[in-house]
């Protein structure tokens, strides 16, 4: 029989896969790879800064610090969504992620308007700045393996998020300027540095939702974000 001399592909639940792994669950656990390690490196970013911030009260560690737990938090739903292998929920953490930058940008221009209202003196000021070197060294790692894993996966919401990471690193080293500036006796800037970092979140929120929401953008968008 002219058909009999092909190749069974079908039979007993094999498919044409013969034992390969599917592509959909390579990129999963790619995905969710990433995504983790991301999260731990902002995880204990965020955490040693909270520490310092405790010890200082500076607004514009607040900022970043608020941002960089942020960060952390976007990656529940984002490695859901690879978890799920579901496009539609990969769309919709991308869209979370957006968010959850909105939100940060809301809370650090409140705290920074407090903070000029009610102006408060900011001590260990080294500290301050060795936090910021380390906000912006872990959202420089943390943005690496995000926006490769991003790239090689073609996943506009973990290009996103690793875009806003790595602006994220840059915030940080406001921080750095914050203490330099309190330390030569202009205390006001703290704050002032605070509602910059404001507008820098929402610059990033704009970015990542042009990036998020049209998917045949992310190169030119990935390109132009560093």
């Amino acid at each position: 029989m002219a058909h009999g001399a092909e190749p069974d592909h079908t039979h007993h639940g094999h498919g044409h896969s013969h034992g390969l792994v599917d592509p959909s669950i390579t990129r999963s656990r790619e995905g969710v790879r990433a995504v983790a390690l991301s999260l731990a490196v902002l995880g204990l970013t965020a955490v040693a800064q909270l520490v310092v911030f405790l010890s200082t009260s500076s607004v514009a560690l607040l900022a970043d610090l608020v941002h960089n737990f942020g960060d952390a938090l976007t990656a529940v739903p984002l490695g859901a969504a690879f978890l799920l292998r579901s496009p539609v929920a990969e769309k919709r953490a991308g869209y979370f992620v957006v968010a959850a930058i909105f939100v940060s940008a809301a809370v650090a221009a409140v705290e920074s308007v407090n903070r000029l209202a009610h102006p408060q003196t900011i001590d260990h000021l080294f500290v301050l700045a060795v936090a910021g070197a380390l906000g912006f060294a872990g959202n420089e790692i943390a943005a690496h393996i995000r926006l490769r894993a991003g790239r090689r996966l073609a996943s506009p919401a973990l290009i996103a998020d690793g875009n806003h990471a790595r602006v994220d690193g840059l915030v940080s080293l406001a921080v750095v300027a914050s203490a330099a500036v309190v330390a030569v006796g202009l205390d006001i800037a703290d704050p002032l540095i605070g509602l910059a970092i404001t507008l820098i979140i929402l610059r990033i929120t704009w970015q990542s939702w042009l990036t998020v929401r049209g998917d045949h953008h992310d190169e030119h968008t990935r390109d132009c974000a560093f």
